[in-house]
């Protein structure tokens, strides 16, 4: 009788395991003794031929003090997408690349995928950085390589590792709550007395002291100092957020010590995104908001008045419930700008977003440009068939004044279409309505039929007929 096929997690995890143990250099022999099982069987495991059950699994965490996310198929996933993506560049064209061939070089070695990928990475930055370079020189400024690295790109790594849950910061959220006994409809209040319990006097500026000053603390003097150009709800979090620096630097320094955080201007980015994931926490206590989002099905501006929040805030938080055994709905959030930039993005439903270019021109999140204020909501499927529900909506900030600069940007917030139905934006609509069709980016996309589509896709040669002309000059004519 034929023996079953292996599962999917152990074709994804032979790999892994043998470079595991000859990363600690331990034999197989030695390997297998210490997991309790055959060498012939761990050899097996390793070649991709045994499936790889739960008991070992929790044994071989143990034996390399590994968490257990390291082994997810996800990352495999996530790093199969990075390194297609990255083979969309032009340069590889006249390779032949498939995708069944990205994904054979995960499974089977993912250590040099992965070198693969941050090669690609750093030519990529190397190539921004020649169009300015020119420039610089003849400026007489000089040119410091580092900036060609972008920290942004690997504190986003490090919040996507993490699944943008961070049970230390929300913890001492709680913490500063028991203690000085924050309320929610006021907790200024609270927060004044965690200033004044530490000596801290907190003042309000005019905008004479400072053109673009926000905040400002003055260790010398024991001074925070807030701009009048803040609304009362962004001065709270300013607050909780220099609370974050001042309480738990220690915390923030432990947390930002990771591998993915390799230049110092990574770790310091880091540290300012872990004290806003605190401020968010200490203005929406986990749950309080997780209980409050749910009872009113993810309604953002009710949640925003109860909270005193932002609109983006909001977004950010809903993004953060990710518990335990006390979860939310997994969403995804990206912002952008209306020229495409994506400047914050971050996935928890599944959707990819592109690493070397815009999103794609059918996310509604572009389309949130033409009604400003307003939310709109797209039911869309993405080439491999899932599907998702989505809402945009544009922001509006300014530093304040006449001659204050007024900048707009979008944030859309998603989720997988079979959990649409918790959100009450899809009351009302047909979701069984035809999706719009969407990708993570040009070079990628598999439509064809696309009269948006900018450039040719990785998959298929690029043809030019002069006797023809389509709606999209990269579009194919089916035969009739």
């Amino acid at each position: 009788m034929p023996s079953a096929p292996p599962v999917k997690a152990a074709a994804r995890l032979g790999a892994k395991i043998r470079l595991l143990r000859r990363q600690e250099g331990l034999s197989q022999v030695q390997l297998a003794e210490a997991l309790g099982i055959s060498p012939s069987y761990l050899n097996l495991i390793e070649g991709n031929k045994r499936p790889l059950t739960a008991p070992l699994l929790i044994r071989l965490a143990q034996q390399f003090k590994l968490d257990l996310k390291a082994l997810a198929p996800e990352e495999d996933q996530r790093l199969s997408d990075d390194l297609m993506e990255a083979f969309g560049d032009p340069l590889f064209e006249t390779m032949g690349l498939q995708a069944q061939d990205v994904r054979e070089l995960v499974q089977n070695n993912p250590q040099l995928a992965r070198g693969v990928f941050e090669l690609y990475r750093a030519y990529q930055h190397v190539q921004d950085s020649l169009d300015t370079l020119s420039t610089k020189l003849s400026d007489g400024q000089g040119f410091d390589p580092e900036a060609s690295r972008l920290p942004s790109e690997e504190v986003g790594d490090f919040i996507q590792q993490a699944m943008n849950h961070f049970p230390e910061m929300e913890e001492a959220a709680e913490e500063l709550w028991t203690r000085f006994n924050l309320e929610i409809d006021n907790p200024d209040h609270g927060l004044l007395a965690a200033y004044e319990a530490r000596g801290i006097q907190v003042r309000i500026h005019r905008v004479s002291e400072g053109a673009g000053l926000l905040r400002r603390f003055d260790p010398e003097r024991n001074l925070l100092s807030l701009s009048e150009l803040l609304p009362q709800r962004s001065r709270t979090f300013q607050m909780a957020h220099q609370l974050a620096l001042l309480d738990h630097s220690d915390l923030l320094d432990r947390l930002t010590v990771h591998p993915l955080l390799r230049m110092p201007a990574s770790r310091s980015l880091a540290r300012v995104t872990l004290a806003n994931y605190f401020a968010s926490a200490v203005l929406m206590p986990y749950e309080r908001f997780l209980k409050a989002a749910k009872s009113e099905r993810y309604d953002i501006d009710i949640l925003t008045r109860r909270f005193q929040a932002s609109f983006e805030q909001v977004c950010h938080r809903l993004t953060t419930l990710r518990r335990p055994g006390a979860e939310g709905v997994p969403f995804h959030f990206l912002r952008l700008d209306i020229a495409g930039n994506i400047s914050k993005s971050f996935s928890a439903s599944g959707i990819r977003f592109a690493r070397f270019s815009g999103a794609c021109p059918r996310w509604n999140a572009h389309a949130a440009f033409l009604t400003p204020g307003l939310i709109r909501t797209q039911i869309s499927e993405m080439p491999d068939g899932r599907k998702y529900f989505c809402i945009a909506r544009t922001l509006q900030k300014d530093t304040g004044g006449y001659r204050g600069q007024h900048a707009m940007q979008a944030v859309g917030l998603g989720c997988e279409m079979g959990l649409a139905k918790n959100l009450i934006y899809a009351d009302g609509l047909r979701l069984d309505q035809p999706p719009v069709p969407i990708g993570v980016t040009c070079r990628l996309c598999e439509r064809t039929d696309c009269e948006q589509r900018a450039f040719p896709p990785l998959h298929q040669a690029f043809k030019v007929d002069e006797n023809l002309r389509r709606t999209s000059f990269y579009a194919r004519i089916e035969e009739a």
